[in-house]
C-alpha cells in the first residue's frame, strides 16, 4: 500500500469517527436520560420537604415572666376547673373551690419598696377553708411586702388555688399562682431579701417561692406548717412574714397529702383556694 493510500484510509477512519460522535441520541436513550433527570428532581424536592420534619427542632418553650418552680421542681398540671379534680376530697370545714384564673392580671413595674419599708402589716387571707392571717415584716423584706400589698389591692389572687403541698423532707403549702399550674406570675420579678443563711424556716414562716434564678420572686409564696430546712444554694428563700392565725388550716390540708403517684409532693388531696386578700398597716 502506497503512502497516498494509507493517508486516504486514515482520513476515512477519522471521518467515520466524527460521524459517530455527532450522531443523534436514540429515542430510547433520550427517554432514559429525561427520566433520570425527572427522578433526580423529584428526589431533591422530597428531601427538601421531608428533612425539616425529621430533624429535631432547636426551639425551646420560654417560661412566662415570673414563672416559679420553687424549692424543688413541681409537677405542673393543667389549670383546675371549678369543683374537685380526680382523687381530691374536701377537708372538714372547707367549701368547693372556684375555677382557677385563665388570664391573671399582669403588671410591668415592680412596686416601690418604700411603701412598705420600716412598717408592719396584717394580711387577712380568706380561703375556702377559713381565714389565715399573716403578719408582714416590711422592715426586713420591704420589696417583698410592697409587692404582696400591691397584688392584694389589685385583687390578683381572687381566686387563686394553693397548688402544691409537701410532706417529706420539707413541710410547705405553696400558693399564689392564680392559674394553679405552678408556672404563673404577675409579670414582674425581683430579688431575694431576708433569707436565712442556715436554711432554717420555723413553722409558720411565710416565704417567697422562686426558680433557680435568685431574681425570680414574683407572686408565689409558701407557708411552712412544720420546722423545715431548705436549700441555701442560690441565696435561699425570702422570709417576709409569719402566720399569726390559721396555721391549723394549713396543717389540716397537708395531713391529707397530695394526689397522684407522689403523695409527699404535689397537688393537695384536699383543695384550698384563696378568695381574697386584705391588708392593713399595724400602728405602733
Amino acid at each position: 500500500m502506497t503512502k497516498e493510500q494509507e493517508r486516504a484510509r486514515a482520513r476515512r477512519r477519522h471521518e467515520e469517527a466524527e460521524k459517530k460522535q455527532k450522531a443523534p441520541v436514540s429515542e430510547s436513550t433520550r427517554d432514559k436520560q429525561v427520566f433520570g433527570v425527572i427522578l433526580a428532581i423529584l428526589l431533591i424536592v422530597a428531601a427538601v420537604i421531608v428533612v425539616p420534619k425529621v430533624l429535631p427542632s432547636n426551639d425551646t418553650a420560654e417560661p412566662a415572666a415570673g414563672s416559679q418552680t420553687s424549692i424543688a421542681t413541681p409537677e405542673a398540671g393543667s389549670t383546675p376547673s371549678a369543683g374537685l379534680a380526680s382523687g381530691q376530697k374536701l377537708a372538714a370545714g372547707c367549701t368547693t373551690p372556684p375555677a382557677a384564673q385563665t388570664s391573671p392580671k399582669q403588671f410591668s413595674k415592680v412596686p416601690d419598696k418604700a411603701t412598705a419599708a420600716g412598717k408592719t402589716f396584717t394580711a387577712t387571707v380568706k380561703t375556702t377553708c377559713g381565714d389565715i392571717v399573716f403578719e408582714l415584716d416590711g422592715a426586713k423584706a420591704p420589696q417583698t411586702v410592697a409587692s404582696f400589698i400591691s397584688l392584694a389591692k389589685e385583687g390578683y389572687w381572687a381566686p387563686s388555688p394553693c397548688h402544691r403541698v409537701t410532706s417529706e423532707g420539707i413541710f410547705v403549702l405553696q400558693c399564689g399562682d392564680p392559674t394553679g399550674t405552678g408556672q404563673g406570675g404577675p409579670g414582674y420579678t425581683f430579688g431575694i431579701e431576708n433569707a436565712p443563711k442556715d436554711g432554717s424556716y420555723p413553722a409558720g414562716s411565710l416565704a417567697m417561692a422562686r426558680t433557680q434564678d435568685p431574681n425570680s420572686n414574683g407572686g408565689q409564696f409558701f407557708i411552712t406548717y412544720k420546722d423545715s430546712k431548705l436549700p441555701t444554694e442560690g441565696g435561699g428563700y425570702s422570709i417576709f412574714g409569719k402566720v399569726t392565725k390559721g396555721l391549723d388550716i394549713v396543717t389540716k390540708i397537708a395531713a391529707n397529702k397530695a394526689v397522684g403517684a407522689s403523695p409527699s409532693d404535689g397537688t393537695p388531696v384536699s383543695p384550698i383556694s384563696i378568695l381574697s386578700v386584705s391588708v392593713t398597716e399595724k400602728k405602733a
